[in-house]
C-alpha cells in the first residue's frame, strides 16, 4: 500500500496549496460513509469472536472442567499469539493493501473462532484461543493505520471514535445475540456455547470475503469519490505526512525503539488491562448482580454499560477535535473508567454497581480513539504500520495479564472486590502517565522523553 504522500503533486517534489478544512469537510463526510460503517461491522465482528467467552464461561467450564484458573489463562493467552504476529501483519497489510490483508485476517480468524466449538479439553482450548490470537493479529492496527490513508489529523478522533463505536455495538446487539445463541442448547446435539461459538465465527468469515470487494487501498483507488475529491484528499493527506516525517522517526527500526511509542506501550498495556478484566467477566458479574445465570435476560441489561460507553464516544471525540484537547479528555476518561471499575466491586447497591459499570465502559471505551491521535501524530508510511502494530501488540499483553491478574487479587485478598480494585488502579495509572508524558495539543506533539521535539508553543 503506497503511503499518504503517493499523490500526484507530492511527487512532482512540489509542495501542494494547503487544503482548508472547509474545503476537506464534504470530503471526510463522504468518506466516513462510505467506510465507517462496513469497518464498524468488521470491528463488531472482531470485539465478539475475542469477548464471547465471557458468555460461554459457566457452560464451558461445566461441560469441559475448566478451572477458574485454567480459564483465566486460556482467556489471555489470546493475546499472546496477537501480540507476536502484530506488526509482521501490519507490515504484510502495508505491502499487500488493506483490502486483501483484511480479507485473509477475518476469514481465518472466524474459521478458528468457529472451531472453538470443539474446544473439549483445556489443551484444546488454549491452542484455539492462541491460534485466534494470530488469527486476528494485525486487525485493529492495520485498521488504525488505514484511517491515516483517508482521514487527516483534524478529523482523526472523529473517525476513530465512530470505528470504536464497535466495542459498545458488539455488547448492545451481541450481547442478547450471545444469550440467545447459548438458549440453543441441545439443538442438533450441540451444546449452547458451541452454536456461540459456530454463528459467530461463520458471520466474521463470511463478512471477510465482502471485505475483497468493498474495500480500497487508498484514495487515489476509490472510484465512488469525484476526480477532484480524490486530488483533494491526496494533497491533504500528503500534507499530514510532511508534518509527521519532520517530527517522528524516519523508517521502521527507529518507529520501533523509539522512545514514544514505548511510553504509549506502557500506556495502551495499562489502558487494555482494564478494559478486558471487565469485558471477559461483564457477563457473569452482571448475572451476580441479578442473581440468576447467564441469558438473554443478563445480555440485554450488560448491553446498558455499552449505550451509555456509545453516547460518550459520540460525543467526546467530536468535542476534543473542536477543542484540541484530546490529552485532557483522555485523562478524564481514564480517571472515571478507574473509579467506576472499582466501584462497581465496592458497591453493595446492584443499581449503583451497574451504574459504575456504566462509568468505567464510558471512559475506558472513548479515551481509546483519543489515546490514537497521540502516535498518528508524528507516525507515517512503514513506520506508522509497525509503530502503531508495536503500541497494540505490547499494549495488548495487558490483555493477557489481566484475568489472571484479576483472578490472583481476588484469591490473594479474599475478595472479589480486590480484583476490580486492582484493574480500576491500572486505568489511573494510564491517566497519570498521560498527564505526565504527553504535552498539550499543538502540532505535533511534543514528548518530555524526546529531547529533539519541539517546544509546545
Amino acid at each position: 500500500m503506497n503511503s499518504p504522500s503517493s499523490g500526484s503533486t507530492a511527487s512532482s517534489g512540489m509542495p501542494a496549496a494547503p487544503v482548508s478544512s472547509t474545503q476537506l469537510d464534504p470530503v471526510n463526510r463522504k468518506v466516513m460513509r462510505r467506510l465507517l460503517p462496513f469497518l464498524l461491522l468488521m470491528y463488531v465482528l472482531a470485539f465478539l469472536d475475542r469477548a464471547n467467552i465471557g458468555f460461554a464461561q459457566k457452560a464451558l467450564q461445566h461441560d469441559t472442567g475448566l478451572s477458574n484458573a485454567a480459564f483465566a489463562f486460556g482467556a489471555g493467552v489470546f493475546f499472546i499469539g496477537y501480540a507476536l504476529f502484530e506488526v509482521p501483519s501490519n507490515l504484510l497489510l502495508h505491502r499487500f493493501g488493506a483490502r486483501t490483508w483484511m480479507c485473509r485476517i477475518m476469514v481465518t480468524w472466524g474459521l478458528v473462532s468457529a472451531a472453538m466449538c470443539f474446544a473439549h479439553t483445556p489443551t484444546a482450548f488454549y491452542t484455539l484461543r492462541f491460534l485466534l490470537g494470530v488469527a486476528e493479529a494485525g486487525f485493529f492496527p492495520g485498521v488504525i493505520y488505514y484511517l491515516t490513508h483517508w482521514f487527516v489529523q483534524s478529523a482523526r478522533a472523529r473517525a476513530l471514535g465512530l470505528f470504536y463505536f464497535g466495542a459498545p455495538l458488539a455488547f448492545i446487539f451481541g450481547s442478547p445475540l450471545s444469550g440467545s445463541l447459548l438458549e440453543l442448547h441441545g439443538a442438533f446435539g450441540l451444546a449452547g456455547w458451541q452454536w456461540l461459538f459456530l454463528i459467530e465465527g461463520g458471520m466474521a468469515s463470511a463478512v471477510g470475503v465482502w471485505a475483497f470487494w468493498y474495500l480500497d487501498n487508498r484514495p487515489a483507488d476509490a472510484r465512488w469519490l469525484e476526480p477532484h475529491e480524490r486530488r483533494l484528499l491526496t494533497d491533504a493527506l500528503a500534507d499530514d505526512a510532511r508534518d509527521a516525517s519532520a517530527h517522528g522517526p524516519r523508517n521502521l527500526l527507529a518507529a520501533l525503539i523509539d522512545r514514544r511509542v514505548l511510553s504509549l506501550c506502557l500506556i495502551y498495556a495499562l489502558i487494555q488491562m482494564s478494559v478486558y478484566g471487565v469485558i471477559f467477566y461483564l457477563p457473569q458479574q452482571v448475572a451476580a448482580l441479578l442473581g440468576t445465570t447467564v441469558g438473554l435476560r443478563v445480555g440485554l441489561v450488560a448491553a446498558l454499560p455499552w449505550l451509555c460507553a456509545l453516547a460518550t464516544t459520540w460525543f467526546v471525540p467530536r468535542r476534543a477535535d473542536r477543542t484540541r484537547t484530546h490529552r485532557g479528555w483522555a485523562i478524564a476518561l481514564l480517571m472515571l473508567a478507574g473509579c467506576g471499575i472499582a466501584a462497581s466491586g465496592v458497591s453493595s447497591s446492584p443499581v449503583l454497581s451497574l451504574i459504575a459499570l456504566c462509568c468505567a465502559a464510558s471512559g475506558f471505551i472513548a479515551a481509546q480513539p483519543l489515546f490514537w491521535t497521540f502516535p498518528t501524530r508524528y507516525l507515517s508510511g512503514a513506520a506508522a504500520a509497525g509503530g502503531i502494530a508495536l503500541i497494540n501488540s505490547l499494549g495488548g499483553l495487558g490483555g493477557f495479564i489481566a484475568p489472571s491478574l484479576r483472578t490472583a487479587a481476588e484469591q490473594g485478598f479474599a475478595s472479589k472486590s480486590a480484583g476490580l480494585i486492582a484493574l480500576g488502579v491500572a486505568s489511573v495509572l494510564a491517566a497519570l502517565l498521560i498527564a505526565a508524558l504527553v504535552r498539550r495539543e499543538t502540532a505535533p506533539v511534543a514528548w518530555p522523553l524526546h529531547p529533539s521535539a519541539p517546544r509546545v508553543r
